[in-house]
């Protein structure tokens, strides 16, 4: 079999930008994903943390279970499952300042039960009891999906769980069924987001989700929409981040700045406007 490469570029250009500049607008525990609001009244903090126990809650994660976390970002799943689950966790990550990152808090706070390596789940040849996977797979690429899920697949034993954290984009076809309108600034947003934010990232539809996964011998438990979560996720980063303005061209750029509150709150109106989902598939081995 081929080893394909992990896309380290592109993924690198959006996430070793500057950690302190992400830790302007997103909470302490640096969660870059959709938060969870359970309660009303839940600051971004304790939503992350809720985000996170909702995720970790339906693997069904139990002491010393081998628990793998594709894309683990700034490490706040991974450090949340070691600490409070005693899973034994392996992170993986293709940036090189989330790696070091987290490293370097794994051995701040003596947790030993977690490691990161800067690896792609392309080249990751562990095994594990259980997967989580929050964010990232909107890097894998389409062409990927079939090999993905046969491996993933693979590692688990029987009974095994992932759960698949993704947002979700919709088909022309999609958004004229729900009457949703599509206008050229909408066009123009996407290949903006395309071209300046996430270069080479993809959306999936749901049905691809599942079907993909299903033909390599997963079983899809459920699927839970977070749509409106994460429109009041992303209203919290671009209200933090203007409030941080003067920081974060120092730390960066004005353009840098400019483009990211363009992609914050751009990306919440389409949220809030249906044209994206975020969706948690919990699927079975």
């Amino acid at each position: 079999m081929v080893r394909l490469a992990p896309f380290y570029r592109q993924v690198q250009s959006h996430y070793d930008l500057s950690d302190e500049f992400y830790a302007l607008f997103l909470d302490p525990s640096m969660t870059y994903s959709c938060a969870y609001f359970a309660h009303e009244d839940h600051s971004l903090a304790q939503a992350q943390q809720a985000k996170i126990d909702l995720a970790l809650g339906k693997l069904d994660l139990e002491p010393g279970m081998r628990l793998l976390d594709i894309g683990c970002g700034w490490g706040a799943t991974m450090i949340r499952a070691a600490r409070d689950y005693g899973a034994q966790v392996v992170g993986l990550t293709l940036s090189r300042n989330q790696y070091d990152y987290v490293n370097a808090r794994l051995e701040h706070e003596g947790i030993t039960g977690a490691q990161v390596r800067l690896q792609g789940w392309e080249e990751y040849d562990g095994e594990a009891d259980r997967i989580v996977s929050i964010g990232a797979f909107e890097h894998f690429r389409t062409e990927r999906y079939g090999e993905f899920f046969e491996r993933a697949h693979a590692m688990l034993p029987d009974g095994g769980r992932m759960l698949l954290h993704t947002i979700i984009g919709r088909t022309l076809a999609e958004l004229r069924a729900l009457d949703v309108p599509v206008t050229r600034e909408d066009a123009l947003f996407h290949i903006f987001m395309k071209r300046e934010i996430f270069p080479g990232g993809q959306l999936p539809q749901p049905g691809t989700v599942t079907r993909t996964a299903e033909s390599n011998g997963w079983h899809t438990e459920r699927i839970q929409s977070l749509q409106p979560h994460y429109a009041r996720t992303l209203d919290l980063w671009a209200e933090s981040l203007r409030s941080h303005r003067d920081e974060a061209v120092r730390l960066t750029s004005r353009e840098v700045y400019d483009r990211y509150l363009k992609y914050l709150t751009g990306c919440a109106h389409y949220f809030r406007a249906g044209h994206l989902d975020v969706m948690q598939f919990t699927l079975a081995t």
